[in-house]
């Protein structure tokens, strides 16, 4: 299948499962905004589980915080977010539909590379073992001249991002020809920014009331409780502060599922160093953070590095880990060498100092900061599309999620052969074992092979099921979803076997 049709199988899995719903659906839903299901809030809460305990249990360095959505607004002047937190935008005239025009340039930028990735893959089947790749990307005349017409249009876009130059965006749009997706026009509108935060009232009446955010990142209110973090934990330079938490964005173009919303939660991690020790402590975070990625067991052509063509106002490095979507690479978690611009404009706007006193070389300074920044909604996204996979069986097409065990929603079903005979009684009682240590499930509905099908879309690594021959040894068969292979073990045996097997502990050990 195409990956406009796995995506839309995926999107329909989704709903089907009880992973994610649309939200508001029974009023016809709010665009771009979702609501998580049963299966889906377990999943997402195991990721999150995943996440902190790599970056609070394993580096006794990082604590973690939980930060108030609502700020005062002064901070989201020092942040910059009032003034530059802006998206450009353009319209095509034909289809009525709004478009990034920074995403549609790098879209375009992306055809191309893959116009060059065509030619490697022809000149391989052509020329088998003796294939130099090194070779013909560096002297073959149409793939330089792909390469350099990349260059062309980057210099120029980086160009117009940083001076802010939306007619050049427009003009890049115009002169390479990108057309609108929908109508295949080139009547496009002119290029304007939009601010992306949403603003409320704070106050019981309106015209007395200020106006204050939502927030647009989670960063910011770790870099406010810097100082109180440090001073109340003891910290010594190198530390961290992660958190977990919702933020806001009034996303004009929200598209791709779950993958752009306007409501959506994000992991990120601050990581306070010395000035002119944050390069190697970039580097250092760059290569823990693909580490956790791959943990997970997912493919690593799925992911790729992308280093930014321009930089944040705030940043000296920055780097994006790219995950292969249904819809193509797109940017996955971020990680920054963000200076010290945070910690000095909270310090230039609060008017009080935020210094780090070095009791070893008897110097006081604003840190420099390394920030890891993760997508949960995104995370999500890549884990289950990694996971969703269509495999014939026999006749029929069965549908499994191959999702790391330690992070199935379901780890386990009991399921009695048959409603009788007292076996949904030992099944209930192995059950109650069970669900102390996991999320565990009981089924009794249905033919044992329907629940099975059941069990492995929603991803359930192991089925325990509970048969007339249980009655007699106290035995019971397992039943391993990837391989569909099924043994016969010991009741007693059951917890050990599957407790061992969902851990968490068996993706963090894989991360020291």
């Amino acid at each position: 299948m195409n990956r406009d049709e796995l995506f839309k199988k995926i999107i329909a899995h989704c709903k089907e499962y009880g992973f994610i719903f649309q939200s508001s659906e029974l009023y016809d839903g709010l665009s771009a905004v979702y609501d998580y299901g049963q299966n889906g809030v377990e999943l997402k809460n195991n990721i999150k589980e995943y996440w902190w305990k790599a970056m609070t249990q394993l580096n006794e360095e990082v604590v973690g915080i939980d930060a108030a959505i609502f700020m005062h607004p002064t901070v989201w002047k020092a942040s910059g977010h009032v003034d530059a937190f802006n998206d450009p935008l353009i319209d095509n005239k034909d289809s009525k539909k709004r478009y990034r025009a920074d995403v549609l340039i790098e879209e375009h930028i992306e055809k191309i590379n893959d116009k060059i990735k065509k030619e490697v893959e022809k000149a391989a089947k052509r020329f088998g073992d003796a294939f130099d790749e090194a070779q013909f990307v560096s002297t073959n005349p149409r793939v330089l001249g792909y390469a350099q017409k990349i260059q062309e249009i980057k210099s120029n876009f980086v160009s117009a991002l940083e001076n802010n130059d939306l007619e050049k965006l427009r003009q890049i749009i115009i002169d390479e020809g990108i057309v609108c997706p929908i109508s295949g026009s080139r009547n496009w509108t002119e290029v304007r920014q939009f601010n992306l935060m949403f603003d409320t009232k704070l106050g019981s009446l309106s015209e007395g009331a200020n106006t204050v955010y939502l927030r647009p990142e989670t960063a910011q209110g770790i870099f406010v409780n810097y100082l109180n973090v440090q001073k109340t934990g003891r910290m010594k330079i190198p530390f961290g502060i992660a958190q977990i938490g919702k933020a806001f964005r009034n996303e004009i173009v929200a598209r791709q599922f779950i993958f752009r919303m306007r409501e959506f939660e994000q992991m990120e991690m601050q990581y306070f160093v010395k000035p002119g020790d944050e390069l190697t402590y970039f580097e250092a975070w760059k290569e823990k953070r693909m580490k956790w990625h791959l943990a997970m067991g997912i493919a690593p052509e799925k992911y790729r590095w992308h280093e930014h063509d321009k930089l944040a106002h705030y940043a000296n490095a920055a780097f994006d880990i790219e995950f292969d979507f249904p819809f193509g690479f797109k940017e996955l978690e971020g990680i920054h060498s963000r200076t010290d611009f945070d910690l000095k404009q909270h310090e230039e706007f609060s008017g009080k100092k935020i210094r780090y006193f070095d009791n070893e070389t008897d110097e006081s300074y604003i840190p420099y900061v390394v920030e890891t920044s993760i997508g949960l909604d995104r995370t999500f996204l890549s884990v289950l599309s990694a996971a969703y996979n269509e495999e014939q069986v026999g006749n029929e097409t069965r549908v499994v999620l191959n999702l790391p065990p330690a992070l199935a929603p379901v780890k386990v079903a009991v399921l009695p052969l048959v409603k009788k005979d007292g076996l949904p009684e030992l099944a209930r009682k192995i059950m109650n074992e069970l669900k102390f240590d996991m999320n565990c499930e009981y089924e009794d509905k249905d033919s044992i092979g329907r629940r099975y099908r059941r069990q492995d879309a929603i991803g359930t690594p192991f089925c325990i099921t509970v048969d007339h021959q249980s009655l007699e040894d106290d035995t019971v068969t397992i039943r391993y979803r990837d391989s569909m292979e099924q043994e016969r073990i010991p009741i007693n045996k059951v917890a050990s076997l599957v407790r061992e097997k969902v851990d968490i502990k068996n993706l963090l050990k894989q991360l020291v």
